[in-house]
This record gives structure tokens, C-alpha cells and sequence, in this order.
């Protein structure tokens, strides 16, 4: 038995016996994870100071870094994702039909999920905290940037579970670093796991969804719009697009196009730009806005519309109106976040329906594409796709259902 199916195995066994396990003693080892954590920081900080040495590519150092106040965020999710009722065994609809059949749907637990991800160690904690917590086992497979970060945080949960009599491999951790072990994991393992999950660049998540052969929840890009219509308040608009745009440049949910309506240049564009070019962000305009600025701004090209940047730089373009913002979203958009800052209710509301964003906002910073900000505790991911979970994935997207029939004897005529 190679590695990987060893892994598998163990995985479908500890869901089984987790099926078995009171909801109690699945909060209580959330509750030790939490102060595990706090007891073992300074020890988590060395570990992660060793991948931050070692790691190659600098624009990852931003996400990889795990200081006392990410920890302490770290553990307030734990928290969060600890005080939830148990979303497994929920009735969730109940209806009786004429010949006395009763149906119940009830959520189930999905079973074995897999992450792949990059960088992120806290992910590492969050998924598996938001698996255990929906009844599922979680087979996590982090990137060698961060291999000491996750080896630990993924050791001090198993520790927790063993504590507390629960199966230890209710969460494992890949120890290899094969990059092999990635298209085995998307090709071989069918049989032991439900459902994949890709945190990462754009090239690790298509290589995901190119070679899986189970199902795939998660996003390709997070290249998300801001309109700014002519009946947005000023310093509301501003202000919103500024953070935006420069609170963390390179996570989803940061703005990487603005849209504004024309009969708004004048009176919003001025403004809005310069605050951004104030702000250190670089901006890329189309030849409409450029030529509020006398053409010294740099120009957009068609590839700017379709670029991600994960940094301190903006496309910005003018349209005519709401239906011409709807348009260029559904032509360059990922179907992740997309914003309207406005306060013509008819328009707001042409935007809302009209583009097929996961997540749709009314005069709120994209930088709230975030399960932590949306109630869940934390999130497995952001999932883009059309059919669900869509939007932030957290323990209650991370079920299923069943249909539960009863009946006295009724045989169908």
C-alpha cells in the first residue's frame, strides 16, 4: 500500500468513527486546539521564522507570516467556528404528500475533504476546525513554503483529537514534499476523497480543476469590480475604494478594476484617483479618464481588464452606465466579488441582479469576501462556482443532505 492510499484509508476510517462521536466532544477539542495554540505561540513563531527564511518567492512573505496577533486571529476563528450549533442531523425541509408518504431533508457530512494550498499556514488550522466541526475529515496538503507552520499547527489538532479519544486522522497532514504527490492526490485517491479544495495561485487552482476527478470547490482568480454611479456619495466612494483596493493588496478580495460611470467623471473621478495615486497605488486608466489628467496617467489595455494584479495597481474605466458596468464585469469578471457604490435604488438594483458574482455588494468593500466577516467563523475557501456552495464555504456549506422517507406500508400503485 503506497503513501497516499495509506492516508486515504485511515481518512474514510476516522469518518466513520466520527459519525459516532457526541457534538460536545467535538466543540471541547475545538476548545483545547484554541489554548494549544496559545500555549505553544512562541513555538509556532520559530517554526514559521524557519519558512520565512527559506522562502524564494518574496511576494509570498506577506501570507506566510504568522506574528502573536495572526495566531491571536488564528484562535479568535477557532472560537467563532467553536461556538456554533452542530449543522449536522438538521432538518432542513419536512413536508407530507396525499398518499401519507413523509419526507424530511437532513444535512449529512460531505466526508473526506482535500486541500491543497499555498502559503497561508493559518489555513491550515481553519480547515481543519471547519471539518471537524461539519463532520468531516480533512486530508491537508499545504505548500513546501510553509511546511514547518503547517506541520506543526497540524500536529498540535491531531494531539488534541488523540486527547480527547476522537481518531487522530480525523485530520492529516501530507508530510511529503514530492510535488508528485499533488497529481495523485487529484488522480488516484476517488476512492477516499468526496470533495477537493485548491487554496492558491491561479496555476495551482487550473492544474486542480484540470486533473480532478472528484468534484472541485474553490475559485481560478478574484478579479473583482468597483462601480462607482453618478449618484454615489463622494468621500463615501473614496473611501470605500481605498481600502478596497490598498488594505491588503494581495488577497481575492481586493479590487483590481473600477468602473465609473461617465456623467460621474467630473464630479467623482478627480477625486477618487487622487486619492488612490496618494495612497501609493499605481493606476491604469482608459483614454476618457486619462484625459482628466492631461494623459499622464498610465494607459490600460485590453489585458489590464483581465489581470489580477495582487498588488498596488488599478485598471480604471469609464462606462456609460449600469448596464454598460454589468457588461464589462460578465465579459472580464470571475464571478468572485463585485461592488456597486450608489444611491439610486433602481440602479442598485439592475447591478445586483445583473452581474453573476458570487458575492454581489451594495456601497461595502470587496475586502469583505470573507467567511470570518460573513459569520462563519472562517472559511474553507471561495467557491465561484455556479452550482453550490457559492461565496465563502464554511461549516454549513461544508454538508450535505439526505432524504429521509417514511411511511406505513404505502406501496406505490
Amino acid at each position: 500500500m503506497n503513501y497516499l492510499e495509506s492516508i486515504g484509508k485511515k481518512a474514510r476510517k476516522a469518518f466513520e468513527d466520527l459519525k459516532e462521536v457526541k457534538h460536545k466532544k467535538i466543540k471541547k477539542v475545538l476548545e483545547n486546539y484554541n489554548q494549544s495554540l496559545l500555549k505553544n505561540t512562541n513555538k509556532i513563531i520559530r517554526e514559521n521564522l524557519k519558512d520565512v527564511k527559506n522562502v524564494k518567492r518574496k511576494h509570498l512573505v506577506d501570507r506566510l507570516i504568522l506574528n502573536k496577533n495572526r495566531i491571536e486571529g488564528i484562535r479568535y476563528s477557532i472560537n467563532e467556528i467553536a461556538k456554533f450549533k452542530d449543522p449536522i442531523g438538521r432538518v432542513l425541509d419536512t413536508w407530507r404528500r396525499p398518499n401519507n408518504l413523509a419526507i424530511k431533508k437532513v444535512s449529512t457530512p460531505i466526508g473526506v475533504i482535500g486541500v491543497i494550498y499555498e502559503s497561508r499556514p493559518n489555513v491550515t488550522a481553519d480547515v481543519a476546525a471547519l471539518c471537524l466541526k461539519s463532520g468531516n475529515c480533512c486530508i491537508l496538503r499545504g505548500g513546501s513554503e510553509a511546511f514547518n507552520s503547517n506541520r506543526l499547527l497540524a500536529n498540535l489538532f491531531r494531539d488534541n483529537l488523540r486527547h480527547n479519544n476522537l481518531n487522530q486522522n480525523c485530520v492529516q497532514f501530507i508530510k511529503s514534499k514530492n510535488r508528485k504527490i499533488v497529481d495523485q492526490l487529484l488522480s488516484k485517491m476517488s476512492a477516499y476523497i468526496d470533495v477537493i479544495v485548491p487554496r492558491g495561485g491561479k496555476g495551482l487552482v487550473e492544474k486542480v480543476q484540470k486533473f480532478s476527478n472528484v468534484h472541485v470547490i474553490g475559485h481560478l482568480e478574484g478579479l473583482c469590480h468597483i462601480y462607482v454611479d453618478k449618484t454615489a456619495n463622494i468621500k463615501m466612494a473614496k473611501d470605500l475604494i481605498i481600502n478596497a483596493k490598498m488594505r491588503r493588496t494581495s488577497i481575492c478580495g481586493a479590487v483590481e478594476t473600477l468602473l465609473i460611470e461617465e456623467k460621474a467623471l467630473n464630479s467623482h473621478a478627480k477625486e477618487i484617483i487622487n486619492a488612490l495615486l496618494n495612497s501609493g497605488c499605481e493606476v491604469r486608466a482608459d483614454k476618457k479618464v486619462n484625459k482628466l489628467f492631461k494623459g499622464k496617467l498610465k494607459s490600460a489595455s485590453e489585458k489590464d481588464w483581465k489581470t489580477e494584479y495582487l498588488d498596488a495597481i488599478i485598471s480604471i474605466k469609464a462606462v456609460k452606465n449600469v448596464y454598460s458596468a454589468v457588461e464589462h464585469i460578465l465579459k472580464y469578471g470571475t464571478m468572485h466579488t463585485d461592488s456597486i457604490v450608489a444611491n439610486s435604488k433602481k440602479n442598485v438594483k439592475i447591478f445586483l441582479n445583473g452581474v453573476n458574482s458570487s458575492i454581489a455588494m451594495h456601497n461595502v468593500s470587496t475586502q469583505f469576501a470573507d467567511g470570518g466577516e460573513f459569520g462563519f467563523g472562517g472559511e474553507i475557501g471561495i467557491s465561484t462556482n455556479k452550482l453550490p456552495p457559492r461565496g465563502p464555504v464554511g461549516i454549513n456549506q461544508l454538508t450535505s443532505y439526505k432524504y429521509v422517507v417514511s411511511g406505513k406500508g404505502i406501496i406505490r400503485p
